[in-house]
């Protein structure tokens, strides 16, 4: 009882003051000649805050109610304080985070664009992967090797017998129908046979052992004859740029065997390729092996060329790719594949900027749509020198043609209403190197009627892009189009600045920061 007295007591004293202001503001009526609080309490609402004394309050409910009128505040404010800063959190992630989709067919140059991104703004981190670069271009340049072997020594049908049966396929019916001397392409086939197991060992390494050997799942070159090498293909959402640190790193006991004997694998396929280096090189550089592919209807251009050219330099065992290097080497991406880029450069520098890098052929293209919403620009390429080919997945289909019917339903999304468009006409360099040969665009394309020249070809295409992106867009919208060879690192790179730009500047327009 003494106790409550005397917490009454101190009470009092602490609301004597306002007391006197309450009742002189109860009784009088104010400046703007309002009635007193008195007789405007009964207009209050029930949920009103903070809420009037109920009648014949005691002084002791008085206090009470005070004292939980001050803890309920209290929380109140801590709620307040804890919405603003999840909304400070949130708006200082989207300030940070920039997401970019890159679309367009398969083989248009949406990775190589992509290598162009991370050498120009995040260099440090590409230089970490060079481990699984190096594994990339050894493989490209092996079964471009491999690939010239068996298209050589590939068994032709001999004629058949009187009773109509086919005689025994032969080796030697090749070797002797080819410029290549017999004995000559005989000694590389038997020392260049070791290659056959590296390509194994690289194959598993960049696939984490969910590929086997290459050739499985594939005809043998004797019953399938190919024009060109098959490129190194990766499964989307795989990490295998971090597999080396990864392995070396893994704890698990039985997992480090395992990864001690690829890692291993690897190092002893290097030492392979530098003890088969010199054979490469002579029989690269052999004119007669050079033309007895073309005869046998082999695409060099569409081999690993470069790095073959250059084998006296990544064969041998001390190889650090470069970063043109890097940009030459062949991976297929299939499904989707997210890069986490954090930008090393320039007022950027700590930004992170996440790119989706999408499968392009046919039957990928529905795995796109997710990835429509909660992006701030797309990128969209077309190869330019794809007026005379035509898709892989469909040999009736022109790739140009099919590069407008994509860039249309593209423009028509409504998903991607808000969304900056950036359009890339990408391998200019192999589209004027097409056009001076004398392939006439206009047999491809119907509606062209210009000059066969790269200047009134490009802008043709740009008028053609442009006119799709402004009749099919449900919303009025600004398109950025940029002539590009990806490979080029000199030209690429104030593309790639202006391409910065253009998605800052939209980026801090959404936020509502200009």
């Amino acid at each position: 009882m003494s106790s409550g007295l005397a917490a009454l007591s101190c009470y009092r004293r602490r609301f004597d003051s306002s007391d006197d202001d309450l009742d002189d503001a109860t009784t009088k009526a104010d400046d703007a000649g309002r009635p007193p609080l008195s007789a405007r309490a009964g207009k209050r609402t029930e949920n009103a805050w903070p809420p009037y004394p109920p009648p014949n309050e005691t002084e002791l409910e008085r206090a009470v109610r005070l004292e939980e009128e001050r803890e309920a505040k209290l929380r109140s404010d801590s709620i307040d304080r804890e919405l603003e800063a999840e909304r400070q959190s949130v708006r200082r992630g989207r300030k940070a985070e920039t997401k970019l989709l890159l679309l367009g067919q398969s083989e248009s140059g949406k990775s190589t664009m992509l290598k162009n991104f991370q050498i120009h703004f995040a260099p440090n981190a590409l230089r970490a992967e060079n481990d699984a670069w190096r594994a990339v271009i050894h493989l490209n340049l092996v079964r471009s090797v491999n690939f010239m072997l068996d298209a050589l020594t590939r068994p032709i049908p001999s004629p058949t017998n009187n009773d109509g049966s086919p005689t025994v396929p032969s080796f030697s019916n090749r070797l002797s129908a080819t410029p290549q001397p017999v004995g000559d392409l005989r000694r590389f086939k038997l020392t260049l046979s070791p290659l056959r197991q590296v390509e194994v060992i690289l194959a598993r390494y960049l696939s984490a052992n969910e590929v086997t050997s290459p050739s499985e799942g594939r005809a043998s070159p004797a019953a399938q004859p190919q024009a060109s090498a098959t490129d190194v293909t990766i499964r989307g959402g795989h990490t295998w740029r971090g597999l080396f640190r990864r392995w070396q790193n893994n704890g698990d006991e039985q997992q480090s065997r395992f990864s001690a004997s690829i890692v291993e694998a690897v190092e002893n396929a290097r030492q392979i390729l530098d003890a088969c280096r010199e054979d490469v090189i002579e029989m690269w550089n052999s004119p007669s092996m050079q033309s007895a592919l073309r005869d046998e209807g082999v695409s060099l251009e569409d081999l690993s060329t470069f790095f073959l050219d250059e084998a006296d330099r990544v064969m041998r065992l001390d190889y650090e790719p470069s970063f043109d290097d890097i940009l030459r080497a062949r991976l297929q991406t299939t499904g989707v594949e997210e890069h986490h880029l954090k930008m090393e450069t320039g007022a950027e520098n700590g930004e992170h900027w996440i790119f989706y890098d999408v499968g392009g052929s046919r039957g990928q293209r529905a795995s796109w749509v997710p990835f429509f919403e909660d992006v701030n620009a797309i990128i969209f390429l077309c190869s330019a020198a794809g007026f005379n080919e035509v898709l892989e997945e469909d040999r009736n289909v022109n790739r140009l043609l099919d590069s407008f019917t994509t860039w249309k339903t593209i423009c028509s999304s409504k998903l991607l209403a808000s969304v900056q468009f950036i359009l890339l006409l990408n391998k200019m360099d192999l589209l004027d190197a097409r056009l001076k040969l004398g392939i006439q665009f206009s047999d491809y394309v119907k509606s062209y009627k210009d000059e066969n020249d790269t200047e009134h070809v490009t802008e043709y295409l740009k008028r053609k892009f442009n006119a799709i992106h402004r009749h099919h867009s449900p919303e009025p919208r600004k398109l950025h189009v940029h002539c590009t060879c990806a490979i080029d690192r000199n030209t690429t790179s104030a593309v790639l600045l202006r391409i910065r730009d253009t998605i800052l500047l939209t980026h801090l327009t959404a936020m509502e920061l200009i």
